[in-house]
């Protein structure tokens, strides 16, 4: 007789559930299904989980394909399974290929293709969805965010769109998606959208994408000029849609708890804000050839000034750009200066000079400090005047963090959770005026 084991969250179950069981049964004589509990999902990152673990069993059981079904909850769990149950065939969905090879010394591995075009959920009846993913763009980012979103229940990356149809068919091949060419065709097969293309396209798709009745999460920064926030923010109020800018830090576990304790007064009334991202980038990479759109500040600016107008706000008295220009122009290196009536606040980005990247909090009773990366905020310290007293923090940031702006922005597409505080429309917004205030300045410098 020959056993077969898969594993699987299967949450909000659907076909794609439902057919890998199928073809999983269909390798073998008796199958055997793990399912994994709320505390194991949580602990390898997967965010999100809605269907309580007796009804993703039940769920599993009705299927009629599990001859027996266990329960996942702990690391390495599988090689044991794999010896305790004498499997001869481990089996999971192609997304994960490659990532249990190593249990080929004890069976037979086999990646089951992905089905695609999830649109509805299967042996249930409560009236949650699964929210289909179209993505627009196929850049770095867009790589990065596939995976992350497999770590969200509750979404399904349905396809991709891009005006260069053969980048979009490469992309879509890699991650066992659709391509599509045509818009329409794209709106018509996805619920929310998800924009990861060069800035300056990023106005136009968002209407596009709003005026389809689409949810909208776009990376940073969202628009370039302060007009286009407010008139898109606007626009999807007045329809009763979510437009979302991503900036994965705004939504990190670590750096709520920063600021948590930098507003609890610890450190006394905040006076001095310091913040630097800089990374070393290729020289023929989009960010130092693009003429215009490139650049250290538009590309890392807004990762940078989000503390800044978490801790002392929009309402700045003074702005200062000081900027080392590379061999083509483009600033390679920014360091930007706000004056407010009662502290101050600099802060660098940079792509073509390296420096220390980290935040620093200043109050009048204490500092904070969270050495680079602080964007991916895993730890910090509180120091004061009596140099013995220092206090620790860490915090979790799984993976490259994405999954935590996919995790609240469905949160507020089902209604379940207002964490429009992490990144405000207003912040948004004055992310995009500060943008514009730079563009304008870099305009006046070529002109002269």
């Amino acid at each position: 007789m020959i056993k077969v084991i898969t594993y699987g969250t299967f949450d909000l179950f659907h076909e794609g559930h439902y057919r890998l069981l199928q073809r999983a049964k269909a390798l073998g004589d008796y199958l055997i299904v793990g399912v994994t509990t709320e505390a194991y999902d949580k602990a390898r990152g997967k965010l999100n989980v809605i269907d309580p673990l007796v009804t993703r069993i039940e769920n599993v059981r009705k299927t009629g394909f599990a001859d027996e079904i266990i329960i996942e909850e702990s690391q390495g769990q599988k090689f044991s399974d794999i010896k305790k149950y004498g499997i001869h065939i481990f089996t999971v969905g192609s997304d994960w290929r490659g990532s249990f090879d190593y249990l080929h010394d004890y069976c037979k591995v086999v990646y089951l293709e992905r089905t695609k075009n999830i649109s509805s959920t299967m042996l249930r009846e409560r009236n949650s969805r699964i929210q289909r993913i179209g993505m627009i763009g196929t850049g770095r980012i867009a790589d990065r965010f596939v995976p992350e979103a497999k770590l969200v229940s509750g979404v399904s990356v349905q396809g991709v769109y891009n005006p260069h149809t053969e980048s979009a068919i490469r992309f879509a091949d890699k991650w066992q998606i659709d391509a599509y060419a045509d818009k329409e065709e794209f709106f018509s097969a996805v619920d929310v959208v998800y924009i990861a293309a060069p800035h300056e396209t990023h106005y136009d798709y968002i209407k596009t994408s709003l005026e389809h009745g689409k949810h909208v999460l776009c990376e940073k920064p969202m628009v370039l000029q302060k007009a286009q926030a407010e008139e898109l923010f606007r626009y999807a109020k007045e329809r009763g849609l979510i437009l979302f800018e991503g900036i994965k830090t705004a939504y990190c576990p670590g750096f709520s708890k920063l600021l948590g304790i930098a507003c609890s007064g610890m450190i006394g009334s905040i006076r001095n804000v310091e913040a630097c991202f800089t990374k070393l980038e290729k020289k023929e990479s989009r960010e130092l050839t693009d003429p215009v759109y490139g650049g250290s500040f538009l590309e890392l600016g807004s990762y940078v000034v989000l503390p800044v107008l978490k801790l002392f706000g929009k309402d700045y008295q003074d702005i200062r750009f000081d900027t080392i220009r590379g061999e083509k122009g483009l600033d390679i290196f920014t360091k930007t200066s706000f004056c407010y009536p009662a502290g101050i606040a600099t802060v660098t980005c940079g792509l073509g000079v390296k420096s220390e990247g980290r935040l620093l909090v200043s109050g009048t009773k204490g500092y904070m400090v969270a050495e680079a990366p602080w964007w991916k905020t895993t730890y910090f310290e509180v120091h004061y005047e009596d140099d013995k007293r220092v206090e620790k923090y860490s915090e979790t940031f799984l993976g490259d963090g994405l999954r935590y702006e996919i995790s609240d922005f469905l949160f507020m597409i089902n209604g379940k959770s207002d964490t429009e505080f992490k990144l405000t429309r207003s912040e948004s917004v004055a992310l995009a005026e500060i943008m514009e205030c730079f563009m304008q300045r870099e305009k006046r410098m070529n002109e002269n």
